[in-house]
């Protein structure tokens, strides 16, 4: 009788009485929603582009504990408006140039929407068959827009990606020499691969004094030494476009010597392989279903095909290349004004839209230490970079390239109309 005096009260409790999914509500709050961010990036450039907040600060804004009963979308926005907003460095300003582009898009926005409103969980063709077919067709669509061989194999994300293909390289060379090399396999990047490199060789099990992180791009030699050494190379990652830099491997030349000694190449273009859809920046399964549990770590897949279909109609070929030629162009204006200056070094060579510089220090007279003077102007650079990006008007990064400390700055930004850049 407990449970039907229980099933009683939750009836005459209104409060209690959610529909998760009302059509018409939906409708009312999404259309809320889409005012606010709409507003939101109207008036994008009167924030401070890097979020001011001290750390713990939102623990002492919202409550300890999760509301008891249902609180109203437009109280919620207030929220937003009040707590959330001061909180968010604004990646789609057009004051961000730190870390990597931005790639917020009217049509991305709306593919997310469509996406998350089928709520399609595609782990395998049965359960979404326009799922697994849809991203088959735009991946073929972006394949031949960076123009990439009729057969090649998409992943996840980054991280994830390298993950896999380490996984299978590993196992393709342990089936041909045998499992008791697996201490003996050898994986090779350069001193600015990703992380995630170094991360999915632990996570594959490879011996962390077979992790090679070389200087000199993986030079033959080097390789020639672990064979000598009884190890067994298995696995070379290769970067177009690496964060600190933007610098690009020899494909070609590595593939070589990969080749001779059977070693799996992976190349990572995650940062700057976008670019390749302009033809100025390009290098040159028998199943009849794809289930894509098969192809990564996670079972389900999300429908992301539905965002880039939305991206690649809305905008076509022609306007997603000039838009990148327009952020080349700017970093290339940049770049000649960092030339121009002689308080500022261009440290590394621009490539795409990203640009490395590092403020000139004088030597201190009769000092003749090169430790000192690097320090020196590492700690000089740090404070510039501290200065601009504590004004929160503009926001930069920074890395660290032999020793030295770098500010890194990216054309970007989606304020930035599609079809205006120049040819290049």
């Amino acid at each position: 009788m407990g449970s039907l005096k229980l099933h009683h009260e939750l009836e005459n409790d209104s409060h209690m009485m959610v529909i998760p999914l009302d059509p018409e509500e939906f409708r009312r709050q999404g259309h809320m929603l889409i005012d606010f961010i709409a507003d939101y990036y109207q008036n994008i450039e009167s924030y401070k582009v890097l979020s001011q907040v001290e750390p713990g600060y939102l623990k002492k804004l919202l409550p300890e504990s999760a509301p008891y009963y249902p609180e109203s979308i437009e109280t919620i926005l207030q929220d937003v408006r009040k707590y959330i907003i001061p909180g968010i460095t604004h990646w789609q300003s057009p004051n961000y140039f730190a870390y990597f582009p931005s790639s917020g898009s009217t049509a991305g926005f709306l593919g997310e929407i469509l996406s998350t409103g089928f709520n399609v969980v595609g782990f395998n063709w049965m359960s979404s068959p326009a799922a697994t077919e849809l991203e088959c067709v735009v991946m073929d669509w972006l394949g031949e827009m960076l123009m990439l061989p009729k057969s090649f194999l998409f992943k996840g994300t980054t991280c994830e990606a390298i993950l896999c293909t380490l996984a299978a390289a590993r196992d393709q060379m342990l089936n041909r020499c045998g499992s008791e090399k697996m201490e003996k396999l050898v994986v090779y990047g350069s001193d600015q691969t990703h992380s995630a490199l170094q991360k999915a060789a632990q996570i594959a099990g490879i011996h962390t004094k077979n992790f090679r992180s070389s200087h000199q791009n993986y030079e033959v030699k080097l390789v020639h030494a672990d064979v000598e050494a009884g190890l067994v190379p298995f696995f070379l990652c290769a970067t177009v476009g690496t964060t600190s830099t933007n610098a690009i491997d020899p494909i070609g030349p590595l593939c070589e010597v990969a080749k001779d000694f059977n070693i799996w190449v992976h190349a990572d273009a995650a940062y700057a392989g976008s670019a390749c859809i302009c033809p100025k920046f390009q290098a040159t399964d028998s199943k009849l279903v794809v289930d894509y549990k098969d192809w990564q770590i996670t079972l389900s897949r999300r429908f992301r095909a539905m965002k880039l279909w939305l991206v690649l109609r809305s905008y076509g070929v022609a306007n997603l290349r000039n838009f990148l030629r327009s952020h080349v162009k700017m970093a290339k204006l940049f770049e000649e004004l960092l030339r121009n200056d002689n308080r500022f070094e261009v440290v590394a060579p621009r490539n795409f839209a990203l640009e490395t510089r590092k403020k000139e220090v004088l030597p201190w007279p009769n000092d003749n230490n090169v430790a000192n003077q690097v320090e020196c102007a590492n700690e000089l650079n740090k404070k510039l970079l501290e200065s601009i990006n504590g004004s929160g008007n503009v926001y930069m990064s920074s890395t660290m390239v032999d020793g030295a400390y770098i500010i890194i700055s990216i054309g970007q930004s989606p304020q930035y109309a599609l079809g205006q850049g120049p040819d290049c």
